[in-house]
């Protein structure tokens, strides 16, 4: 068909308008409209024409890219705040572990009897300066002695029982045994091998009420020596030890003398 003279052609100006696809933030809708506006114009347009957004368009745009930004600020607070508490958290439960650690080891220390120790004692800190000028006794055997405290009952027969006190300790002072701890008097057969025989020995030439303190070469120690255990260190097979020892009677002794 043809088209009448004299009228122009004048396309539909919404059948030529470029649509562009939704992007995935308001913000970045803002941007494009205020960047780009040449591109929402209809094709062939002059550049002369304005371009056709109002401002209640543009407002609401311009509100939900503020929101969009405060969200976003929003939400890398957030997340920051997760990862400092989980930081944190790591933090804690390290330090907590290495409490631990530490507290576990002083309570081995203490229970391996190794210093400081508040352990009842037979010889305290005034005893051991007047030990100091209390002289040494050597017998043949190599067994050494102090006399803390002589006593004045009779001295145990062989083969008779004794009722004594003990504290034994290494030579670093360290106790790994006491009958003080058990709160009961170690009633034993002098002279018939039930206790080692440095203890043997050094008893038998004590009196009843007497307290002595025994330096025990290894030979007369013991032979396989003492595992550590809770409350007392190692003994090492045939090392020196020293016993603080109080005989307090002899159970079969007084029976006859009375």
């Amino acid at each position: 068909m043809g088209m009448p003279t004299g009228q122009l052609f004048k396309p539909k100006v919404q059948d030529f308008v470029i649509r562009f696809p939704t992007v995935p933030t308001p913000c970045s809708q803002f941007s494009m409209a205020s960047s780009a506006s040449s591109m929402l114009l209809p094709l062939g347009s002059a550049s002369g024409i304005h371009q056709r957004i109002s401002s209640d368009k543009i407002r609401p745009l311009v509100v939900r890219c503020l929101n969009a930004n405060i969200n976003a600020k929003e939400w890398r607070m957030k997340e920051y705040g997760k990862e400092l508490n989980l930081t944190r958290r790591r933090e804690m439960i390290g330090l907590v572990c290495g409490m631990s650690s530490l507290v576990i080891d002083v309570l081995n220390a203490k229970a391996a009897g190794l210093p400081p120790e508040d352990k009842p004692r037979l010889c305290d800190d005034a005893c051991e300066k007047e030990l100091e000028n209390v002289p040494m006794v050597t017998t043949e055997s190599g067994l050494q002695y102090k006399d803390i405290k002589v006593g004045g009952g009779p001295s145990p027969p062989v083969g008779f029982q004794v009722a004594a006190n003990y504290v034994a300790m290494v030579p670093s002072g360290q106790i790994f045994d006491s009958s003080l701890e058990k709160k009961q008097l170690y009633i034993f057969r002098v002279g018939s091998g039930q206790v080692i025989k440095g203890l043997d020995e050094g008893i038998l030439s004590m009196k009843v009420g007497g307290t002595r303190r025994l330096y025990i070469p290894g030979s007369l120690a013991f032979p396989k020596g003492l595992t550590s255990a809770p409350g007392r260190p190692r003994v090492a097979p045939s090392s020196p030890v020293v016993f603080d020892v109080s005989l307090e009677y002899i159970p079969g002794l007084e029976d006859d003398e009375e």
